[in-house]
């Protein structure tokens, strides 16, 4: 297992009947974590404490219920990176930031730091920007692509919260499909790829992503983009059903099958605090030159 446990500003304190207590910097949340499926709470007395609940509707979505007046946003900081970023609780549950994909900012940053050349990344569902920020701060030139114009407006106030606005970095508003075969016919290519992608979704003309038909075939296209010297690949996957085994299989089909190098893939966890317990959060797939 990926263990992320290098934050300062972002801990789980407590994990019981399907919610996930959470410090942020100076708030701490309540939020729904499917995996959660035990009644138990090694600290109820910390639950009463919860500045603001997420509760979820039986019908869909859901709602904040705030108990302590907190700001419309603020700022947490990852130090061993020297990163910041705003958080905000957003409609559904989220807050803008995946603070377990810290433990992947740290592998791909040190891969950049140490390659002794200039690395060019391509951040893919890139949302609110930590891996592009992690990315450009170890010396990279990034192209962050997300459909959503408001993720990319807060992916740029997050590069700048963490004093890398004059960093190369491009912002694209764009399907990544569509993008990627675009770089494809242009001959752009990179030598590290990141791709986030979400479970489900739609695209802006009702086009319909699901993970498990469209990764491999995305994996596939992104193939006609890498570098004669690529540096990395990193998968990440939120879909409950599908192993890590499985990220590591389509890495070693396409990428190592055509460079070689190493590929590794686990389970992403968080250690909860004072206890022996673990948070799981998805897993990620890793091929690396080395």
């Amino acid at each position: 297992m990926f263990i992320c446990d290098k934050w300062k500003d972002y801990k789980v304190l407590d994990i019981s009947g399907g919610e996930k207590l959470e410090d942020w910097g100076e708030y701490r949340l309540i939020r729904p974590d499917p995996q959660v499926i035990w009644s138990e709470r090694t600290k109820p007395e910390l639950w009463r404490s919860a500045n603001a609940h997420y509760h979820r509707k039986n019908t869909g979505g859901g709602s904040w219920q705030v108990h302590t007046k907190i700001p419309d946003k603020w700022k947490i900081r990852f130090e061993p990176l020297n990163l910041s970023f705003w958080v905000k609780p957003m409609g559904f549950k989220h807050t803008g930031l995946f603070p377990e994909q810290a433990v992947n900012w740290m592998w791909f940053s040190d891969l950049i730091k140490n390659a002794g050349r200039p690395i060019k990344v391509l951040n893919l569902f890139a949302y609110t920007g930590g891996a592009t920020a992690a990315a450009a701060g170890a010396g990279a030139s990034v192209v962050h692509v997300d459909s959503s114009k408001g993720m990319v407006a807060w992916a740029k106030e997050n590069l700048e919260c963490s004093g890398l606005r004059d960093k190369p970095v491009r912002f694209i508003v764009d399907d990544v499909i569509k993008f990627v075969e675009r770089e494809a016919r242009r001959g752009n290519t990179y030598d590290g790829i990141i791709m986030d992608p979400p479970s489900y979704g739609r695209g802006p003309n009702g086009e319909v992503w699901k993970l498990e038909d469209e990764l491999y075939p995305l994996v596939e296209r992104c193939m006609k983009i890498m570098s004669d010297n690529p540096l990395f690949f990193l998968i990440n996957s939120y879909t409950t059903g599908l192993q890590p085994t499985v990220l590591a299989d389509i890495l070693k089909l396409k990428v190592k099958k055509k460079y070689a190098g190493t590929v590794v893939s686990e389970e992403i966890g968080i250690p909860v605090e004072n206890s022996e317990l673990i948070l799981p959060c998805g897993a990620s797939g890793r091929w690396s030159a080395q």
